[in-house]
């Protein structure tokens, strides 16, 4: 099934890359812009089916472009995600046509989920796509494509993670699973482990594992898994 098209608009450098690694990580093919300008530079109306849009930006207000939006009755989800979180702004923000208006305070969870919800209003169903972890073969099963070969410490993670979906797993309950010591354990080996699954997972079927981070927090597999002997 087609990745669910999104535009983000987001004037903060940092925060913009960190969303769109995030909703990449969970699935969406996503575009970004930085300001007003550049939105209506690459906002395709066929394309994009739902917009995330910043309020305060360099060249206006996210509010204005918002209502442009639905002047022209383009059938797009709007998810106002903003520091400005007063119940005021946010009344303002939804009578102004906001499907969804969320404070930057807002956890990613947060965010995943009110866009789950945002699509199956569109009338997007949710893909039930099972993977599945052959411990006694040592392989993950993408849905639709051939088994991927894994390392011990591949299938270690992975069974951790599918065994729970949809559960965020701390760092320190998956670091004391693998039979190491917190305290002494360096976490980039844990980042490093996730990314070389995502790349491993990426070159051999072209999907994207299903695995979102939760920054200094843990990790979640977040669709449908399956683990057989």
């Amino acid at each position: 099934m087609p990745r669910t098209h999104l535009i983000l608009l987001e004037d903060e450098i940092v925060l913009r890359q960190e969303l769109a690694e995030f909703l990449t990580d969970i699935g969406y093919r996503v575009d970004t812009a930085d300001s007003l300008a550049q939105f209506h530079q690459i906002h395709d109306p066929a394309l994009h089916r739902i917009a995330i849009l910043d309020l305060s930006l360099p060249d206006g207000d996210g509010l204005d472009l918002m209502r442009q939006l639905r002047a022209q009755d383009q059938q797009v989800g709007i998810v106002i995600l903003t520091a400005r979180g007063g119940l005021q702004d946010k009344i303002t923000g939804m009578d102004g046509g906001a499907d969804h208006y969320l404070a930057k305070t807002a956890d990613l969870d947060e965010l995943a989920v009110t866009l789950v919800a945002l699509r199956r209003r569109l009338g997007e169903a949710e893909p039930k796509e099972r993977w599945v972890l052959e411990l006694g073969p040592r392989q993950l099963r993408p849905p639709g494509a051939n088994p991927i070969p894994l390392s011990h410490q591949d299938l270690t993670v992975l069974r951790i993670l599918m065994q729970a979906p949809g559960t965020l797993i701390s760092r320190k309950d998956i670091v004391l699973m693998l039979g190491a010591d917190f305290m002494d354990y360096d976490q980039r080996r844990m980042d490093t482990q996730i990314c070389r699954l995502r790349r491993k997972a990426q070159r051999a079927c072209g999907l994207t594992l299903p695995v979102n981070t939760a920054r200094n927090l843990g990790y979640r597999f977040y669709a449908e898994a399956e683990i057989r002997l």
